[in-house]
């Protein structure tokens, strides 16, 4: 029997024993967990080495959503998880709208609780995903997988290159698979896992510093952020609003009460509260103000 999988794993990185963790299993609880932490401490220094490819991506995220895209995450298993985790956080901190970044996880919203193991398989699948949220040529599909082999993204990202949409490949492996079907190959090498195979370690971890980095850097470009602050937070719950009226004193040197005023003349939108404060325009020149600077806060105050 020669299983051609087999040679396939046997030559990631990802998938090698790693030496330094051989006797893990006659360790105390404390030692585990030290020795966890000690190769843990690696994985920043592998996402530092393909910075620049994370900024590409970025660049070419941003572009994509000013011109009325999405940004699209697929994956599978923990990798897909990731994704969905990341595109999931991003209207409540940013205030995008639902949709505008998606995660797609082979083998559906099932998967995000329950392995669907058989789903990365189907090359197939990550295509149809794709067809069903009319993916165009203005959407921006990453697509993850920490061995950079799963046909699922594989499928996805083949569509998404035909169809003439940006892509980019986010892997733990060099010269992937996925990064060869992808315009932008990010591929920050962790080395063997603490457990042999165990991808949702030291790959996951590398994989949610860079979705983080994608995500936040892109809407950091689009005018989300002033100084380094959330201004497009959108107050759902008792904790939101405390923290977007600290938003508006932060930005201001405003009191409480003052934010929390123009917090409420603004139709508590922080950063139009933040313009009108520094400005002392009224609500509708301040909106026409920022609209003039596509939503930059920075560009508004320098208008």
């Amino acid at each position: 029997m020669n299983n051609p999988l087999i040679q396939d794993l046997a030559r990631l990185a990802s998938e090698g024993r790693n030496p330094d963790t051989l006797n893990i299993d006659t360790l105390s609880a404390l030692d585990i967990v030290t020795l966890i932490n000690r190769q843990d401490k690696g994985v920043p220094e592998a996402v530092a080495r393909v910075l620049p490819a994370i900024a590409a991506a970025v660049d070419m995220i941003e572009t994509a959503l000013r011109a009325g895209g999405r940004l699209i995450y697929t994956g599978a298993g923990t990798s897909g998880r990731l994704g969905v985790l990341d595109a999931s956080e991003c209207p409540p901190t940013f205030s995008v709208p639902h949709g505008l970044v998606l995660g797609l996880i082979a083998g559906g919203e099932a998967a995000m609780f329950r392995a669907q193991e058989g789903a990365e398989d189907n090359e197939r699948q990550g295509e149809q995903d794709l067809r069903d949220i009319q993916l165009t040529d203005k959407d921006v599909v990453v697509g993850i997988a920490a061995s950079g082999r799963t046909p699922y993204v594989i499928g996805g990202l083949r569509y998404a290159r035909r169809l003439g949409a940006g892509t980019a490949a986010l892997a733990c492996n060099a010269g992937s698979a996925i990064g060869r079907e992808a315009a932008i190959a990010i591929e920050p090498e962790v080395g063997p896992e603490v457990i042999t195979g165990s991808t949702r370690l030291k790959a996951g971890t590398a994989q949610k510093l860079v979705l983080n980095m994608l995500s936040t850097a892109a809407m950091i470009r689009l005018g989300k952020v002033y100084q380094n602050l959330m201004v497009d937070l959108h107050a759902s719950n008792q904790k939101l609003e405390a923290r977007a009226i600290r938003i508006v004193m932060q930005a201001t040197g405003e009191n409480e009460n003052t934010a929390a005023e123009a917090l409420a003349a603004a139709d508590n939108e922080v950063k139009l509260a933040i313009l009108m404060l520094l400005t002392g325009l009224g609500k509708t020149e301040a909106k026409e103000r920022l609209t003039r600077g596509q939503g930059v806060l920075r560009r508004a105050l320098a208008d």
